[in-house]
């Protein structure tokens, strides 16, 4: 009995010399980073420092959480760059879903794992409701196959993701884009394993009592996250220059002068803490809004500080936009929005002297002796009168028996001279 006890025991200790252990070495560190929402720009700021404290920390691995519907393209391979570069190794835990952009950033892992009922995939490049040109749907496949094959993933398979015109034989038509469930990025290469939650995915990874660090986005990138979202930052440019305009021509310090300027300071605010601009921007803005106030105050008309009014505002935005067709659009939306807003807004609020310099605001009604005359002079032409008056060049003649006012052809004509009608313009 006692051999058999002491043979049982030395098959535990090989058993534990030859399988390696599952649990995580004392010290393992892992960094949690949530990938969810809409991808921008600042969710990429975000990635790059939750990836920086983690090599700062020598973690031993990040897991990247990915429950998205996708998002701006540039932001996801700013995110895919950043994850390739760093020498820390990463996963990808898919939750929920891994579309558009968010299949890029899921390729980039290292190991890829999904939960049940999870897909990725359906990475066509939009602008709008409309699919992107052939320039930018090239680009972005080549990046969807380069960060596959990183990996040693099927190249072909993600190209499929983002260009309908390919087609793989067992697995999508031509004509359609690709979108793969949990069970067929297992059995294509797509995906290593399936997890039921984050601790499955530790497990499978050999850090089941790994030291874990969530990586949160602060309330900074919170604010910036939602700043620079494609819908929210040409609104709040609308909304800015709806308000400071209409506080430049209205009576008093209001509501709209407060609330354009709240949401200009979110605007270059938020898009500075996602770093895609510095003091810069929001010094150019600052002058622009000089030269708007010193036009509309001090100079008559519109001239000089007017036109240089607008370009510093233009050129501001433009700085603090992540790429230039960004900027554009913000622009055109903004110009569009502001133009309604204040449209609407002049009805109902009392202007300052100052907008009757821009908008002739006199009415020659009735009730204040401006009557237009209604006679139709057409008919006159070419008929003969007597001058009452001596026409210098201006003056009054008799023609038919009515008094009209006429003009010669430069000349002066005495009085009671004898007249003929050459020309009709309008009421002269």
């Amino acid at each position: 009995m006692r051999k058999l006890w002491r043979v049982f025991l030395y098959t535990l200790i090989l058993i534990n010399i030859i399988v390696p252990s599952v649990q995580a070495e004392p010290g393992d560190l892992v960094y949690v980073v949530p990938i969810s929402g809409t991808i921008d720009p600042g969710l990429a700021s975000f990635v790059e420092r939750a990836y920086d404290e983690a090599e700062n920390s020598k973690a031993d691995y990040v897991l990247l959480e990915v429950d998205t519907y996708g998002g701006r393209i540039d932001a996801a391979i700013h995110i895919k760059d950043r994850i390739l570069a760093s020498p820390v190794p990463s996963a990808c835990f898919v939750k929920h879903k891994a579309i558009s952009a968010g299949a890029l950033i899921t390729l980039a892992g290292e190991q890829i794992f999904m939960a049940s009922g999870t897909t990725i995939g359906a990475a066509e490049p939009r602008v709008g409701n409309e699919k992107a040109d052939e320039k930018v749907v090239s680009m972005w496949t080549k990046e969807l196959v380069s960060t596959a094959e990183a990996h040693d993933r099927d190249g072909q398979v993600a190209a499929a993701m983002a260009d309908s015109d390919i087609e793989i034989s067992g697995l999508i038509e031509k004509g359609k884009l690709l979108t793969l469930s949990q069970k067929q990025a297992l059995e294509w290469g797509m995906a290593d394993d399936v997890a039921a939650n984050r601790e499955d995915v530790l497990t499978k990874l050999g850090l089941g009592g790994a030291r874990i660090i969530t990586a949160d986005p602060t309330a900074a990138e919170s604010v910036s996250r939602w700043v620079t979202n494609p819908y929210v930052a040409p609104s709040l440019l609308a909304i800015g220059i709806a308000g400071t305009v209409l506080e430049i021509f209205t009576v008093g310090w209001g509501v709209a002068g407060t609330v354009g300027l709240l949401s200009f300071a979110l605007y270059f605010g938020g898009h500075m803490i996602a770093g895609f601009t510095g003091w810069e921007a929001v010094l150019i803005f600052i002058i622009g809004v000089i030269l708007f106030l010193v036009e509309a105050f001090l100079i008559p008309g519109f001239g000089f500080a007017g036109i240089g009014g607008i370009i510093a505002v233009a050129a501001s935005i433009i700085l603090a936009s992540p790429s230039i067709e960004q900027a554009a659009i913000s622009l055109i939306v903004a110009i569009i929005g502001s133009a309604i807003l204040l449209a609407v807004s002049f009805k109902f609020v009392k202007t300052r002297k100052v907008w009757s310099r821009l908008v002739l605001g006199v009415k020659q009604g009735k009730g204040l002796g401006y009557v237009a005359p209604e006679r139709k002079l057409e008919v006159l032409f070419g008929k003969q009168g007597v001058t009452v008056t001596p026409l210098r060049p201006a003056g009054t003649a008799e023609i038919e028996g009515d008094r009209i006012d006429v003009v010669t052809e430069g000349g002066f004509i005495p009085r009671e001279a004898q007249v003929k009608v050459v020309k009709v313009e309008g009421t002269r």
